[in-house]
């Protein structure tokens, strides 16, 4: 959980390759206590690590958000950057990420592609692509503007509790009708 657009940019860049239980555990302490660039760079790399250790590869991502919050304060007055290149050029912060803050937090019209919404787009055939840029760039072109906002978390969603890797649910699947996945059971 976040409430500030500095909270959303730190909980994305420990959600890599994390579950959102284990970032939503670990960043409710810590937000308590470090929830600004410079809180946060007062804590210091043992400081944060503590908050974090519970998280996987939390001693890169603790070196990663020390240096992003540095950055952060030094070239952007301690504020989250709005636009793709600030976003990308901090520690951390891939085009996923940057994805997740332009859309959630600032509102922009982007689509960030995890490995759930590729895996549906494939599966399905809703935006089949060999990468997830390839996958991006086909569900920005299809997705009407008014969906875009929300589109990347209706089918993350799909992906982790419908569309599921080992396990899809297509029995119960609301989109069923419309997949064209070969596995998929049928009747």
């Amino acid at each position: 959980m976040y409430s500030s657009t500095f909270e959303l940019l730190i909980s994305v860049i420990l959600s890599a390759q994390a579950t959102d239980v284990s970032v939503n555990r670990a960043t409710a302490a810590l937000f308590r206590v470090a929830n600004t660039p410079e809180s946060m760079i007062a804590l210091g790399i043992s400081g944060l690590k503590k908050y974090i250790r519970s998280i996987g590869l939390y001693n890169s991502k603790a070196e990663n958000i020390l240096r992003t919050c540095c950055i952060l304060k030094e070239k952007h007055g301690s504020m989250v950057p709005s636009d793709r290149e600030s976003l990308e050029s901090l520690p951390g912060v891939g085009r996923k990420t940057a994805n997740v803050i332009l859309n959630t937090a600032f509102g922009q019209p982007v689509i960030a592609v995890d490995t759930h919404l590729f895996r549906v787009c494939n599966r399905t055939g809703i935006a089949p692509g060999k990468n997830v840029r390839e996958v991006e760039q086909k569900l920005v072109h299809s997705i009407p503007d008014e969906f875009k906002l929300n589109a990347h978390h209706w089918l993350i969603l799909h992906g982790r509790y419908t569309c599921t890797a080992r396990r899809p649910g297509c029995v119960d699947c609301s989109i069923r009708s419309y997949c064209e996945w070969d596995g998929k059971p049928s009747g």
